[in-house]
């Protein structure tokens, strides 16, 4: 009975030190985005990856960071290395967890990255399927605040573009800034970005 309880103890506290592991890469990641060393934050992503191998979000972090730097980037020779990258780790986050609303808008992220690039090549190919992304996670998830004001400024720029009137997408992005107030992510760790841009596009919508 002793030897089984310590067994026991012992598992315990190996996934608490695990854990505690995750948590520290984690942390330190973002810390490490959030000062602007997006190189060195990918890296420890694409690490932590390796080890957490059944949790989608180190994944999912090496995605939107590629992703965000593809657009504007001035170097365009580096963009297709950016998104391709963006899209192996996204394919990886999302053979861990299919059907996530978040991993739906950053696969429409890059697709978008993908018309800003090359609009005359890529426009006709990526449009409707970016559209594809954001109506399932529409569907899976209507009051998630990344899913509505980013599905609304995706559209701004088609209406811009083919001259039609912005008010229908300028109320979703206003209605996204409500859902931000009451969004909750599930860890500290989970998605919850999105609110400034979504303020600075109702800005520009008025």
């Amino acid at each position: 009975m002793t030897k089984f309880i310590t067994t026991v103890v012992l598992f315990v506290c190996s996934i608490a030190f695990s854990q505690s592991q995750y948590e520290q890469g984690m942390t330190k990641a973002m810390g490490l985005w959030k000062d602007g060393k997006s190189t060195e934050a990918k890296a420890l992503f694409e690490r932590i990856a390796l080890v957490e191998k059944d949790n989608w979000l180190p994944n999912y972090y090496v995605t939107l960071i590629n992703t965000l730097e593809a657009f504007g980037n001035p170097d365009r020779e580096k963009i297709p290395t950016l998104l391709e990258k963006a899209q192996q780790a996204e394919n990886e986050a999302s053979a861990i967890s299919p059907n996530n609303p978040e991993l739906l808008v950053t696969q429409a992220l890059i697709y978008t990255a993908w018309i800003v690039y090359d609009p005359q090549s890529n426009g006709m190919k990526y449009t409707g399927k970016t559209m594809e992304q954001y109506y399932k996670a529409l569907a899976l998830a209507p009051n998630n605040p990344r899913v509505v004001y980013c599905k609304a400024e995706f559209e701004i720029g088609g209406a811009k573009y083919f001259g039609k009137d912005t008010k229908p997408m300028c109320a979703q992005i206003e209605k996204s800034i409500n859902l931000f107030a009451t969004f909750k992510p599930e860890s500290v760790f989970h998605p919850n970005w999105g609110l400034d841009r979504a303020q600075e596009l109702l800005k520009a919508c008025k």
